[in-house]
């Protein structure tokens, strides 16, 4: 197995562990491997775009019915000449 040092943790970091581990009766070792582990091993999420996340978002709710809206054409580009 590896071991690994954690250097420049702050001190309310480092006491936040502490009481965390006494909560879960614990090493702060063992609630940090805990901690590392859980973090590791989620199942990660397929990035989606942000287009397809609102999509999957609003889905439950039904869709929308917009109306076409006419356009006029493009006026001519302007003429340097």
């Amino acid at each position: 197995m590896a071991s690994i040092t954690i250097r420049n943790l702050e001190d309310l970091l480092k006491a936040r562990l502490r009481v965390r581990a006494a909560h879960h009766g614990r090493s702060m070792e063992e609630e940090a491997r805990h901690i590392l582990r859980a973090a590791l091993t989620e199942e990660r999420r397929p990035v989606t775009h942000l287009g397809d996340a609102i999509r999957q978002r609003f889905a439950p709710f039904g869709g929308v019915e917009v109306p076409d809206v006419g356009r006029e054409p493009l006026r001519a580009p302007p003429s340097f000449e």
